[in-house]
């Protein structure tokens, strides 16, 4: 398949990567280069967010070249006027151009319009699944969460971790072992510590050991790990 991929950053990058090394013609252009020839199978636009729309609008290509785009938070309208859209959005951390051509190969894929797209997941050996438009805004707030936020949340280790004289590697293997629960046993299984038991007074002592700064984001945390028991707990009684 002949590819033009616009945007030359991590995702962009990524995927000019994967996709040549499963023998896709492939050739990358900057977002503000949009002279694309008239023979491309797909175009995909690896530009920012809110940059998509424009981007589409100034594109001129071939009425049987698919134009897509790989943004999560977006659904195909912003691909207009252009009549064969789609899209394709990882479910990975694109953290490096290395990284992430080695975990588009193999990854899962919220796709979109055109058959255009799951070929080429296919071709990634990827699997795909579709969901509706008022679905996106929630899918793609789990995704922020599932990556994004637990690499805030590994922030926030880190820095009680220093206040104790350790570092975040002391606790990574406690994180592995907590998200292999998760898998094996679902969330409210694998729930352990002060706020699945009810204990108030230890986690009253947390909030008075540690730096003022990071309060809060405990206590958020907190308040979700007790809601997170009373469900489990509720369950357990029906």
């Amino acid at each position: 398949m002949k590819i033009t991929i616009i945007g030359a950053g991590r995702a962009g990058g990524s995927f000019a990567r994967a996709l040549s090394d499963v023998g896709h013609d492939v050739s990358v252009h900057h977002h503000d280069d949009l002279l694309v020839g008239d023979t491309e199978d797909l175009v995909l636009l690896c530009v920012p967010d809110d940059a998509i729309s424009a981007v589409a609008r100034s594109l001129v290509v071939s009425a049987r070249t698919v134009v897509a785009h790989c943004a999560g938070s977006r659904t195909l309208d912003v691909l207009a006027p252009h009549t064969r859209v789609a899209s394709l959005h990882p479910l990975v951390p694109l953290s490096n151009v290395e990284v992430g051509a080695e975990r588009l190969r193999g990854a899962t894929y919220c796709v979109a319009g055109d058959d255009v797209a799951r070929e080429v997941v296919t071709s990634l050996g990827g699997r795909s699944f579709t969901i509706s438009d008022d679905q996106r805004a929630t899918y793609h707030a789990a995704a922020c969460v599932a990556a994004n936020h637990v690499v805030a949340l590994l922030g926030h280790v880190e820095r009680l971790a220093q206040s104790a004289g350790l570092e975040l590697s002391d606790f990574l293997s406690l994180t592995a072992a907590a998200l292999d629960d998760v898998a094996a046993h679902g969330p409210a299984a694998a729930l352990t510590g002060p706020a699945s038991r009810g204990d108030v007074v230890t986690i009253d002592a947390h909030l008075a050991a540690m730096p003022a700064s990071e309060r809060a984001t405990y206590v958020a945390l907190a308040d979700a790990a007790f809601s997170l028991a009373e469900r489990r707990a509720a369950t357990a009684s029906l």
